[in-house]
């Protein structure tokens, strides 16, 4: 079949319309006429394959990787890096709308990261029916990868000592760059310390919880900013690994991070809260104790836009929504991390908890 693509989705696959009924068609372009073939059949809409692009956009370039379209890694090969960027903004525009009904709140543009192509400081492959590689698209099959064209020349050295000297079937390895400070834990060093600067820039007062706190990568890296600084995350691991390098005001707590934040925030009154949940977003008891127990200023870090969205709507009735900005820590993929800043309007009346 014939289609006209309008949109991108978030998720990366292009938006178009065939006998009333959506599809999703990836590897496509808004603008773009495309030839596809139905490979998913769902009631309220179907997922193609592209076949053929017949009219191209002026945003579509050649994907530098060889196995771009194969390999799961990467989404957007295909597309202008400058337009990948304003994508993504629009897809956190749309996402707000939809799903939080906010339209009143500019979203800042997508901030860049320095390099488009080998930004990850480590990459995670996979063996299996003989190759070392990635997953395939939507497939736990594995695609044969000798160079990865996202990952820093470190990692890719990795690569090939580990190709050289393999890897047992089934088994799975972690590549990793030289070691970089304590502070940058993320996978994209550049982007990272942008994001802390920006976390740093709207963070107020003395006292900060940072919850879904991990290994502590906020917390040690706004060490010198607070007097006080309160961790919290469900896994052991990565407590440990906070405690590890911690300094003397900083304090990591295990556990359910959904039953500790209430009583923290009513005895603690932290001035900033750090929200940095999983892709699922923020337990419903952490938003409800938000409200009832509001820091000054809250700071949600989102690696789900929708989800983002989802929560923003819980939140939206106690606190003033102040800025959104994504960043592009994974270019080249559908990923978005967003920040979103918010401000409390005080402690509901009769507030308990």
């Amino acid at each position: 079949m014939e289609l006209e693509i309008h949109d991108v989705a978030f998720g990366g696959a292009g938006v178009g319309q065939h006998d009333g009924k959506v599809v999703f068609v990836p590897f496509t372009l808004e603008g773009e006429r495309v030839e596809a073939e139905v490979i998913e059949q769902r009631k309220s809409f179907d997922r193609a394959q592209l076949r053929k692009v017949t009219v191209p956009s002026a945003q579509r370039v050649e994907p530098v990787c060889p196995y771009f379209g194969r390999c799961g890694g990467c989404d957007y090969q295909h597309i202008a890096y400058p337009h990948q960027l304003e994508l993504k903004r629009r897809q956190v525009v749309q996402l707000l709308e939809r799903i939080a009904h906010i339209s009143d709140v500019e979203v800042l543009p997508t901030i860049a990261s320095d390099s488009s192509y080998a930004f990850r400081n480590r990459i995670t492959v996979h063996a299996g029916q003989g190759k070392i590689g990635f997953f395939g698209k939507n497939s736990r099959d594995v695609v044969d990868v000798a160079h990865c064209a996202i990952a820093i020349p470190a990692v890719n050295d990795a690569l090939w000592e580990l190709r050289t000297t393999g890897l047992a079937e089934g088994r799975h390895r972690t590549l990793r760059g030289p070691a970089v400070p304590r502070t940058f834990t993320q996978t994209n060093d550049f982007v990272a310390g942008v994001l802390l600067d920006f976390v740093s820039s709207q963070a107020v007062g003395d006292l900060l919880v940072d919850a879904y706190c991990g290994s502590g990568f906020f917390g040690h890296a706004l060490s010198e900013r607070f007097k006080k600084i309160i961790g919290l995350d469900w896994s052991e691991p990565a407590i440990t690994a906070a405690r590890e390098t911690a300094r003397s005001h900083e304090t990591y707590i295990c556990g359910d991070v959904g039953e500790m934040i209430a009583s923290l925030l009513r005895d603690e009154q932290p001035q900033t809260v750090i929200l940095d949940p999983s892709a699922e977003g923020v337990d419903e008891r952490v938003t409800k104790a938000l409200q009832i127990h509001p820091p000054t200023r809250l700071i949600y870090v989102s690696c789900n836009p929708a989800t983002l969205a989802r929560d923003l709507a819980r939140l939206r009735e106690g606190y003033h929504l102040r800025a959104i900005q994504p960043f592009d820590m994974f270019p080249q993929t559908a990923k978005i991390e967003t920040v979103a800043v918010l401000d409390s309007y005080g402690p509901p009346t009769g507030a308990s908890l």
